[in-house]
């Protein structure tokens, strides 16, 4: 469960192990190489939209060195083939707490939360046990952290489950639930806050409630970071250092995404 929890958040990575005596030549001194899927939009996309994409060029810019990327379709192989290769240095967005890559600190907490129409009969529910939900259909990814709750509440037959697992260069399962949203075929959609907030944050109808009422677990608040080769101490407090310097300039390029941020304890939303 803990292994699929984080999988869900960090875009369904799939990492090995890689010893330090293999790692100590692989870092590139003359760019920022980022490892990164072409299509996970809003996070990051070949076109150099995703917020991620503008945090790694914010990282180059500290640096003083050009970004460059190294992409893969996230899931299956996608370490093996770009960090693991040597092809890249850096996996922008990975949730804390995976032992088989390393972890910098983080550099944001965000949260899941449920995207309702502003209108709806549900647009004042803020956690999962609201009985009001029930008789509602519900779009929940299959296997992400509020689907267990969801499940216990006896909101089980409401649910509408998305694919963990996709090629989004030709699937967007969060794209299309918070779209059945906004049409009516969904009543609300509880999805990873960082995926929905930036999709929605210009939408008239639309809004997204941060689930922070949550009394039990799964938690709903996770802490982000970027993940690098095991045994690159060196790279990794390199970049702890930009993290902890740069952290307003970091929330900042976040919040004007959309993207949801709370404090590391998922207790409230950060101004």
């Amino acid at each position: 469960m803990r292994r699929l929890i984080i999988t869900a958040i960090s875009g369904w990575l799939c990492v090995a192990h890689m010893g330090a005596a293999q790692v100590a030549d692989l870092r590139s001194t003359t760019s920022f190489r980022v490892c990164a899927d072409p299509a996970n939009a809003p996070m990051s996309h070949k076109d150099g939209s995703g917020f991620e994409n503008r945090l790694a060029a914010q990282f180059g810019e500290w640096l003083d060195l050009p970004v460059t990327y190294s992409w893969f379709p996230s899931g299956m192989g996608f370490i093996t083939k770009t960090l693991r290769a040597g092809t890249c240095d850096v996996v922008m967005g990975y949730a804390q707490g995976d032992e088989l890559v390393q972890n910098t600190n983080h550099y944001y907490t965000s949260v899941f939360g449920i995207v309702t129409r502003k209108d709806s009969a549900l647009a004042d529910v803020d956690h999962l046990g609201d009985p009001v939900l029930k008789d509602h259909p519900i779009g929940v990814i299959a296997g992400s952290p509020p689907a267990t709750i969801m499940a216990r509440a006896g909101l089980a037959k409401d649910m509408r489950g998305g694919d963990l697992f996709v090629d989004r260069r030709v699937k967007d399962p969060v794209g299309r639930m918070i779209d059945s949203v906004r049409d009516g075929s969904l009543d609300a959609a509880v999805l990873w806050g960082p995926l929905a907030g930036p999709r929605i944050k210009d939408d008239p109808d639309l809004q997204f409630t941060p689930l922070l009422r949550e009394k039990s677990g799964p938690k709903m608040f996770y802490r982000i970071t970027m993940g690098v080769r095991p045994g690159e101490q060196e790279w990794k407090r390199q970049l702890n250092s930009l993290i902890r310097r740069h952290q307003d300039e970091i929330n900042q390029t976040l919040r004007e995404a959309g993207v949801p941020l709370v404090d590391d304890y998922g207790k409230e939303m950060l101004p």
